[in-house]
């Protein structure tokens, strides 16, 4: 009896890891399966390894994974081994996680592993599209044409994920100007002149009073402050993890002006071009929903997946599941309807793709060309009332002297 390491998908939709007993490997995974749980990656493992599972460092941009499917692939139509291709790879590797995963991978494949096998024991480093379209590659005889599709996968990903935090830059550096200078107008500027206005014995205004109390409350008090955000901070962090959090910030998302835009149109065109690369290495629908399922990562998309997965299953269309969910626009379930009609889903999903990509750009600009003079407004706002509190006692005190 072998020993294999093994990561599921179970029927409640939550991922789980162990290892099993069986006689081969296709036992293990009927053994899995016949629990009505969805095989994300298996692989033997070694009785030095047997009890011990370390994952190597953080997962790997997309952007790199780009370039090494588009190396390995150029590698591989050189008529170079698999084996070579990855030594040569792991040589040239900057992100020394990659490189020692890279370098396992090699020594695992030359012992007569698959790739997939192989790479399936970094989940960290390899994602499970990549895992997916490697094992369809290497079953189908078309590993370079795997390799191609999913380094495209990959640089569209980069592509839009760079896009929005380049567009996110500007706002997020007036965001900490105008806590900047807050900090210092709170802390420095108004205990000066509380000073002042202690000396004068004459009534204060209610703003200038106001403000003078949260000044003296970041000066003294600040630990307090400190401590509650760190709490808040915290408390998120932990909600989000569970299910209820998950679909709470799922669905604020979804909802939120200006964002909730950005982020519908680019789930739509996460899941369609996810989609169509994993049905065109010849996934089947189901196992391909199910695996874009882990790729999407707002709450709300994915139990509508989830749904779609289960009622695909059951005989029914995709887009009339998308449509019954009211989560996706009447575009999306509409465009695959075409293509289940005309058997040509998989050019549709690309066309849908490359709609909510242009999509998604337009609607990056349209959020930075709001966000910029919300942010101005927001500073407006907060800076003003404090110069307000700072003057309205001085212009009283000159108007009495004179």
């Amino acid at each position: 009896m072998a020993s294999y390491r093994y990561e599921i998908v179970g029927a409640d939709g939550k991922k789980k890891k162990g290892s099993i007993e069986a006689a081969s490997q296709d036992a293990a995974v009927s053994e899995l399966q016949a629990g009505g749980n969805f095989v994300v990656s298996i692989a033997a493992q070694s009785a030095l390894n047997k009890d011990i599972n370390i994952q190597i460092g953080k997962a790997v941009k997309p952007r790199e994974l780009s370039i090494f499917c588009r190396q390995f692939q150029s590698i591989l139509q050189a008529g170079v081994t698999v084996v070579e291709a990855l030594g040569m790879l792991s040589e040239q590797t900057e992100n020394k996680a990659f490189k020692a995963a890279l370098e396992d991978v090699r020594e695992t494949v030359q012992k007569g592993e698959t790739l997939a096998n192989a790479m399936a024991q970094y989940p960290k480093i390899f994602p499970d599209i990549m895992i997916h379209m490697v094992s369809a590659g290497e079953a189908s005889g078309s590993l370079e044409t795997a390799f191609d599709r999913v380094g495209k996968q990959f640089e569209k990903d980069a592509h839009l994920s760079g896009m929005i935090v380049k567009s996110m830059i500007y706002p997020i550096i007036l965001i900490i100007v105008i806590i900047g200078v807050v900090a210092i107008m709170m802390i420095k500027i108004v205990p000066t002149f509380t000073s002042t206005f202690d000396q004068i014995d004459a009534e204060l205004p209610g703003i200038t009073l106001a403000v003078m109390a949260v000044s003296d409350f970041l000066v003294h008090s600040w630990y307090i402050l400190l401590g509650v955000i760190i709490a808040v901070a915290v408390f998120v962090k932990q909600f989000k993890k569970t299910e209820m959090g998950a679909t709470f910030f799922g669905t604020l998302s979804l909802k939120l002006p200006l964002f909730g835009n950005l982020t519908i149109k680019s789930a739509c065109a996460s899941l369609t071009r996810t989609l169509s690369t994993l049905m065109a290495a010849g996934i089947s629908l189901t196992d391909a929903i199910k695996i874009v399922e882990q790729v999407i990562k707002n709450a709300i998309v994915k139990n509508a997946l989830k749904q779609a997965q289960k009622d695909v299953m059951e005989g029914r269309q995709l887009s009339q599941s998308l449509e019954e969910s009211g989560v996706f626009p009447a575009m999306v379930y509409q465009m695959i309807h075409i293509g289940e009609e005309t058997g040509s889903l998989e050019s549709m999903l690309d066309k849908i793709s490359e709609y909510y990509e242009e999509e998604v750009e337009m609607a990056t600009e349209s959020l930075m060309a709001a966000l910029e003079p919300l942010i101005i407004i927001i500073m407006a706002l907060v800076v003003v009332p404090i110069i307000l509190a700072v003057m309205m006692p001085m212009f009283s005190l000159y108007s009495a002297l004179g």
